[in-house]
């Protein structure tokens, strides 16, 4: 009699690989925020390395999509090194998809499983590959400058989400709780939107700028970049000075420690990416200091969501803990007759 083997084990991996994952690994919290932040440093990667693709003037160096030539899904010798930058930034969309996998196969798996953790993980992957559809039609359409900032812009969003996935990941489910009073938050909501918008015009100065992204003629966004610079400059300042204001309000409230020390952290950042991009003003654009510039704006981006999520808290709750008793106040007595 020829025994029959049980497949029903490979059918529950075919059929739900995460929760058949899930049944056999269980990770630590430190391993589900440490695969959050290797999602989070890779798509900060992917913008730095995004940006070299245009100041090397390699931004055709595969001159289609989604294959690199019409005969090869590779670059070839013959296309020389911008071929090879370009094709190399390429295969590093796929080290995102790994690094964002690996965070939704740890937050699915992680007990007790927290259901929101593994749609923010999700909402990577489709922003990722969404971003990954706007970088073609960015080739197809020989680099035009506003699908080139919006393939910036969407992976700003990408960090964005990646961000809260890492934060959400050292964080309990409780409701949020706010650490200062609804004016503050205002004001710091102002200050997300106003950085929101530096960005924004931020990718019109290079949309403007000298660094097309090839040798060809790529079409430009049809105003000088000095005058899309200056107007940068200003919200600049804008974000600046709500910054300061924001300082000066959390001391004066006396805030706790959280929200002042991710303002002063914002302040450092601040000041570093005015610097550099006051000098690449100055010195006519130079290919390392764009490329500093955009990191920074990265980190700046990263430094105002942080100040945002500082201002409330979701205590992390034991398994098992019993609840923290509340006080119960005595009785009434009754009136005298």
């Amino acid at each position: 009699m020829v025994a029959v083997p049980n497949l029903s084990q490979a059918g529950q991996a075919v059929r739900n690989p995460l929760a058949f994952i899930a049944q056999r690994w269980t990770p630590s919290p430190a391993t589900v925020r440490r695969a959050a932040m290797a999602a989070l440093v890779m798509s900060v990667v992917i913008v730095v390395t995004g940006g070299a693709v245009r100041l090397t003037s390699s931004g055709l160096g595969c001159p289609t999509w989604p294959k690199c030539t019409a005969d090869s899904l590779t670059a070839t010798g013959a296309m020389g090194v911008h071929g090879a930058i370009e094709f190399t930034n390429r295969m590093l969309t796929y080290v995102l998809c790994a690094a964002v996998g690996w965070a939704i196969v740890a937050a699915r798996a992680a007990q007790p499983w927290r259901r929101g953790l593994t749609r923010l993980g999700w909402a990577q992957f489709w922003v990722v590959m969404g971003n990954a559809v706007l970088g073609g039609i960015t080739v197809l359409t020989g680099l035009n400058p506003y699908t080139v900032a919006s393939h910036f812009l969407l992976s700003s969003a990408l960090i964005a989400v990646a961000l809260l996935t890492w934060q959400r990941a050292g964080e309990g489910d409780a409701g949020p709780r706010p650490l200062v009073g609804k004016p503050v938050r205002q004001l710091t909501w102002l200050l997300v939107v106003a950085s929101a918008v530096l960005i924004a015009v931020g990718t019109l100065v290079t949309g403007a700028g000298p660094h097309a992204g090839d040798s060809s003629d790529v079409p430009r966004v049809q105003v000088k970049w000095e005058t899309i610079a200056q107007l940068h400059a200003d919200l600049a300042w804008v974000v600046c000075g709500l910054t300061v204001a924001l300082w000066f309000v959390l001391r004066a409230v006396d805030a706790p420690a959280g929200p002042r020390a991710r303002v002063r952290d914002l302040v450092v950042v601040l000041l570093a990416q005015g610097v550099i991009g006051y000098v690449q003003y100055f010195t006519k654009l130079p290919e390392a200091l764009v490329a500093a510039h955009m990191l920074g704006s990265t980190l700046v981006w990263i430094a105002v969501l942080r100040v945002l999520l500082s201002l409330r808290e979701r205590p992390l709750t034991e398994p098992g803990a019993a609840p923290v008793p509340t006080a119960v106040s005595a009785p009434e007595p009754a009136p005298a007759a």
